[in-house]
C-alpha cells in the first residue's frame, strides 16, 4: 500500500522544491503558523498557479478560477454564512445530483465530511484560489441577515410602546455587545465594505429603512421593527454630541470610529419626517487620505493645465459642479501640491472634511455668526499666499474672494453651476461687479463622476435606434465605435458598473473672454465661448471614456442630460433635434450659458 505523501514531500517528489527550500519552508510554518503552500509562495519558491495546477492534479479535482465563474446568489447560499466562513468553502453550482464546493484546502477531510452533514447532500470538492475565495465570500455573505436578525433582537428588547430608555442607552455607550451598538456596528462595517459613501436611515409609517449611496447609487434594506429607529437616532445622536432632547429641528454633527482597520470620520446631519428623525451619515475615510492630482484621472492635457493654473502667485479658480460631484476631492488634491514650509495656506470650510498638516484650517459656524465671509476678511490679515474658501454661498464671500484673488492672493473655491462656462456669469448674478469677476477669475473646472463598466463582465454592446440618433449628434462618425457595457456579474451586484471616474472641463479665462465680461455682453461671451478650440464641454469629455470603453453611453447620456438640463431628444435615428444651449449636430462645441444651479439626488449639505 502506497504511503500518504505530504504536500512537501509532493512537491520535492516532482522536481519542484529542493529538500533544502522544504527544509526553509517548514522552519518558517513553525513560526508563522500558516498553511505550508502559502508559505511556499510567500518564500517565492513555488509560483501560486503552478501549486494549485499541481494540486488538483495530484488530488485529481478541477481547478476553477473564480474572477471567470458567474456565481448565482440562492446557490451559494445553499450552505450558511457561518460554515462558509469557518471552513473557507463556497458552494459554486448545483447540478441536481450532487453540489459543486470550491475549497481552499481540498485536503482537510474533516471539513469535507462536516460539508457533506451540514449540505445533506453528496458534494464535488474543486480547488480554488485562496484570496478569490475570500473575496467570494465576503460580497455574497453581506451583513443583511445579521443587521435584520440584530434588528428583532433591539425591537424584542424595547418591548411595550418601544418608548427608549436614556438611562439605557447610555448604558449600552458604555457596554459595546448592547443590540443597538451591535446593530450600528454592523451597518458601518457593511457600509464600509462596499466603499459607500453615505447611510440614511429613514423611518416611515411601516418601515424602516436603511440605505447606502455606492458609486452615486442608493441600495436599501428594508426592516419592519420601525420601533428601534428612535433607539438608533439617539445612539447616533449621542455619538455626535448632539442635543438629545431636540426633536423638532435639523442638527449637524460629527464624529470618529475605526472600521475594519480603517479611521472613518462621519459626519451626521438629522432631519425631522413625518414619522420620526431621519439621518445621513456621511463616511470619510481619514486612512486613505487625500488624493494628488495625478490620482484624479485628469487627461493629461487639463492636468499640466491644472499644474501651471494652481503655481500662478494671485488668482481666482473655482471648481464647480452639484453636490458629491468631487469638487472638495480635487481641492484638496491642489492643496495637497501646494502646500510646502514656504506657503501659507489657510482655507474656510463647512465642514472641514480632511485634516490637512501645515494648513490652517477653519470651521465656519454660523451659530456664533462665523461666516464664510467673516472668517474670509480675518484671514486675509493673517499674511496667507493661499486661500481656499469650501463655497461660494452669497455676493459678500464672492466680492472678498475675487478681491483676495486681485491683491496677491491665490484663491482656491467651488460654486454651483452646471458647466464651466456658465460659472463667471453666475458670479455676476450673485452680485459680483463684472470687472471683478473678469479681472481676477483665472479659470473654471467644471466636473461630473460617472460610473466605469465592471471590469469583470465587460461585452461589446450594439446602440438602438435611438442611440444612433444621439451618437450622430455627439460626433461624426461615432456610430462607427465600438461600445462596451457591463452585462452584471458578482463583482458588480449584477449592475454593470463598478467604480467612479471624474469627467472635467477646464475654461481658463483669458482676454478674448474677459472683455465681454467686463463690458458685461452675456451674448458676446457666449460666443467666444463657443469659439475657443481647446475647450471641451463635459458631454464630449465623457464621450471619450465611452469611446475608450471606460464608461457607457448611457452614462455620457445621462451626464449630457444634467448638464443641459433637460432630456436629450432625437426624433429620427440619423439626426438630433437640438434644444437651446444643447449640443450641436456638428463637431463643434456649443457652450449652454445657463448659470442655475443643478439638482442632484444628494439631499446633504457639502461637497
Amino acid at each position: 500500500m502506497r504511503r500518504k505523501l505530504r504536500i512537501g514531500e509532493l512537491l520535492v517528489e516532482n522536481g519542484l522544491l529542493t529538500a533544502e527550500q522544504l527544509t526553509k519552508a517548514l522552519q518558517a510554518q513553525k513560526k508563522r503558523g500558516m498553511r505550508l503552500g502559502q508559505i511556499l509562495v510567500d518564500l517565492g519558491y513555488v509560483e501560486e498557479t503552478q501549486l494549485l495546477d499541481f494540486l488538483a492534479q495530484q488530488l485529481d479535482i478541477p481547478f476553477v478560477d473564480l474572477s471567470t465563474r458567474s456565481l448565482s446568489r440562492p446557490t451559494v447560499f445553499t450552505l450558511p454564512e457561518q460554515h462558509a466562513r469557518r471552513f473557507n468553502a463556497i458552494v459554486l453550482e448545483d447540478n441536481d445530483k450532487e453540489l459543486e464546493v470550491g475549497l481552499a484546502d481540498p485536503t482537510d477531510l474533516l471539513a469535507l465530511d462536516e460539508l457533506s452533514r451540514i449540505l445533506k447532500r453528496p458534494i464535488q470538492p474543486v480547488l480554488v484560489r485562496e484570496a478569490d475565495l475570500l473575496a467570494c465570500i465576503e460580497r455574497f455573505y453581506q451583513r443583511t441577515d445579521e443587521i435584520s436578525n440584530l434588528a428583532m433582537q433591539l425591537d424584542e428588547e424595547l418591548g411595550g410602546d418601544g418608548h427608549v430608555d436614556l438611562v439605557d442607552i447610555d448604558s449600552e455607550e458604555r457596554g459595546s455587545e448592547a443590540p443597538v451598538a451591535k446593530l450600528l456596528k454592523s451597518v458601518f462595517e457593511d457600509a464600509v465594505r462596499e466603499g459607500a459613501s453615505d447611510i440614511h436611515i429613514e423611518p416611515d409609517e411601516n418601515v424602516l429603512r436603511i440605505r447606502k449611496r455606492v458609486d452615486g447609487v442608493l441600495y436599501e434594506q428594508e426592516m419592519k421593527e420601525t420601533r428601534i429607529a428612535s433607539a438608533l437616532v439617539l445612539r447616533i445622536k449621542l455619538m455626535s454630541s448632539l442635543d438629545i432632547s431636540e426633536k423638532r429641528l435639523p442638527q449637524d454633527g460629527r464624529f470618529h470610529m475605526r472600521v475594519n482597520q480603517k479611521a472613518i470620520d462621519v459626519r451626521v446631519s438629522t432631519l425631522p419626517l413625518q414619522h420620526g428623525e431621519g439621518v445621513v451619515m456621511r463616511l470619510l475615510d481619514q486612512s486613505a487620505g487625500t488624493e494628488s492630482l495625478d490620482q484624479l484621472g485628469l487627461p493629461e492635457p487639463l492636468l499640466l493645465k491644472m499644474r501651471a493654473l494652481i503655481h500662478r502667485p494671485y488668482g481666482l479658480i473655482l471648481v464647480t459642479g452639484p453636490t458629491g460631484s468631487g469638487k472638495t476631492t480635487t481641492l484638496y488634491a491642489a492643496l495637497r501640491e501646494l502646500n510646502k514650509p514656504e506657503k501659507k495656506i489657510i482655507t474656510v470650510e463647512d465642514p472641514v472634511e480632511y485634516r490637512l498638516p501645515r494648513i490652517n484650517q477653519v470651521q465656519v459656524n454660523t451659530k456664533v455668526n462665523l461666516t464664510f465671509a467673516r472668517v474670509l476678511r480675518a484671514a486675509l490679515r493673517q499674511d496667507p499666499d493661499i486661500i481656499m474658501i469650501g463655497e461660494m454661498r452669497d455676493q459678500e464671500t464672492a466680492e472678498t474672494g475675487l478681491r483676495a484673488a486681485m491683491t496677491g492672493h491665490l484663491v482656491l473655491s467651488t460654486l454651483h453651476t452646471n458647466d464651466a462656462a456658465s460659472t463667471p456669469l453666475r458670479l455676476i448674478d450673485m452680485g459680483a461687479e463684472p470687472y471683478l469677476a473678469a479681472s481676477a477669475l483665472r479659470a473654471v473646472i467644471a466636473q461630473r463622476l460617472v460610473r466605469k463598466i465592471c471590469r469583470e463582465c465587460r461585452e461589446p454592446y450594439e446602440p438602438d435606434a435611438r442611440e444612433r440618433g444621439w451618437l450622430a449628434a455627439m460626433e461624426r462618425g461615432a456610430e462607427a465605435y465600438t461600445f462596451y457595457h457591463g452585462r452584471g456579474c458578482d463583482e458588480c451586484n449584477n449592475t454593470g458598473y463598478r467604480g467612479r471616474l471624474g469627467v472635467y472641463e477646464l475654461l481658463e479665462i483669458d482676454e478674448s473672454l474677459a472683455t465681454p465680461l467686463r463690458q458685461n455682453q452675456q451674448g458676446e461671451y457666449e460666443k467666444a465661448c463657443r469659439q475657443k478650440p481647446e475647450y471641451r464641454p463635459l458631454a464630449l469629455a465623457s464621450f471619450d471614456y465611452a469611446r475608450e470603453g471606460i464608461t457607457t453611453i448611457q452614462e455620457v447620456f445621462r451626464l449630457a442630460e444634467e448638464v443641459e438640463e433637460g432630456p436629450i431628444e432625437a426624433s429620427e435615428p440619423t439626426g438630433l433635434e437640438i434644444e437651446s444651449g444643447a449640443l450641436p449636430a456638428d463637431s463643434d462645441e456649443v457652450i449652454g450659458a445657463t448659470a442655475g444651479v443643478e439638482s442632484g439626488d444628494e439631499a446633504y449639505i457639502g461637497e
